[in-house]
């Protein structure tokens, strides 16, 4: 979840955060000190969620003291055709909004040429194969597979090959 990854990064920030999902089922009242507000799984929300929503959209648009809060939301659809109450829906809709879709299988290898490029580490198109093939596909995972392989080839002097990947998960 996006929403997930950017709450972790602000709160590695030192920001403080209001976060309302499915999982949420009595939501606590607006906090002044919260730095953003985070929406996810918009959706999903009963009515309690939905009211608690509205309220901490408007506080942190509109906030007694400081500049306005960050409001990020993320649904399955975009915030016209969300089923909320209507005062929540159109404020949903008042910045930008983005539709996010999973990467296919050339983009995915090109993110990952890209960032072992970054690098200055080659990775042949056999080892990329081996990757797509023997790990989870999902991008952050393949980045932290990049990671270690780049930490492991760096510390035994080896170019990255699929003996050096089948070394380095024996080592470990």
């Amino acid at each position: 979840h996006l929403l997930r990854a950017v709450r972790e990064s602000l709160r590695e920030h030192g920001s403080r955060v209001g976060w309302i999902d499915v999982d949420t089922l009595d939501p606590p009242e607006y906090d002044e000190h919260w730095d953003a507000v985070l929406l996810d799984d918009c959706h999903l929300y009963t009515a309690t969620q939905q009211a608690a929503a509205f309220n901490w959209f408007v506080n942190a648009q509109n906030p007694a003291h400081g500049p306005a809060r960050w409001v990020l939301a993320a649904a399955n659809c975009p915030p016209a055709d969300l089923r909320l109450r209507e005062d929540l829906r159109t404020r949903l809709g008042w910045g930008h909004v983005f539709q996010l879709h999973a990467l296919g299988e050339t983009e995915r290898r090109g993110v990952l040429r890209r960032a072992a490029d970054d690098r200055g580490v080659f990775l042949s198109d056999e080892v990329m194969d081996f990757m797509l093939r023997r790990f989870s596909r999902d991008l952050s995972s393949l980045m932290l597979l990049l990671d270690q392989l780049d930490t492991y080839a760096l510390r035994t002097q080896r170019a990255i090959t699929i003996p050096l990947i089948k070394s380095m998960l024996e080592d470990e």
